[in-house]
């Protein structure tokens, strides 16, 4: 009995053993899907910085703004997109060679830049942050090499600097409010 017993107990265990194995992720799997994860939020880095965009326009209510903004993201996408077609370079995952330059970071940086140079770095720099973000995600996703991500970056950014004005609000008075301490300041002033 106590033989019996045994010999179960071994087939168990082995059975365990062998199921765990056989569930288990192997590092292939769980490169692969940190892979298409960091792909995922590539993407939706990309969509979310237009997204935010046209809010920040809307709450402006910046007409001429959103003219330069829907400007200068169709110039850069549309230049990435056509030089994306042009030059056949292989994706570091081997799946296309639609590698050079990124359509995701042309579609963020563009969004980054115009915000930093319509509003100021206040709205820049985390727009910045997010379209950074968005390139390392792509090159650890092996989507695009690094020098994919920067190119597009550069194609965005001479748009933006090119066409984006500085925000004037309607009437021209500006207000600004700082904590100092042991009180406060609050200043308005009026450009002619």
């Amino acid at each position: 009995m106590k033989l019996l017993l045994s010999v179960l107990m071994c087939a168990l265990l082995a059975n365990v053993q062998a199921c765990e194995a056989a569930t288990a992720p192997t590092a292939a799997s769980l490169a692969s899907n940190y892979k298409t994860t960091a792909g995922n939020v590539a993407t939706g880095l990309a969509i979310s910085l237009p997204v935010l965009a046209a809010g920040i326009i809307i709450s402006k209510d910046d007409r001429a703004g959103a003219g330069e903004w829907l400007t200068a993201t169709i110039l850069s996408v549309g230049t990435v997109y056509a030089l994306n077609n042009v030059i056949s370079e292989e994706r570091p995952d081997l799946r296309s060679d639609h590698s050079f330059p990124a359509i995701t970071t042309a579609l963020a940086a563009s969004s980054s830049t115009y915000l930093w140079g319509r509003y100021g770095w206040r709205y820049g720099l985390p727009a910045f942050a997010v379209s950074s973000l968005v390139s390392v995600s792509l090159t650890q996703a092996k989507k695009a090499h690094w020098y994919d991500t920067l190119t597009s970056s550069f194609i965005a950014t001479g748009y933006g600097a090119v066409i984006t004005r500085r925000f004037k609000s309607r009437y021209n008075i500006e207000t600004h409010v700082s904590a100092l301490p042991g009180g406060g300041l609050v200043s308005f002033s009026y450009q002619w």
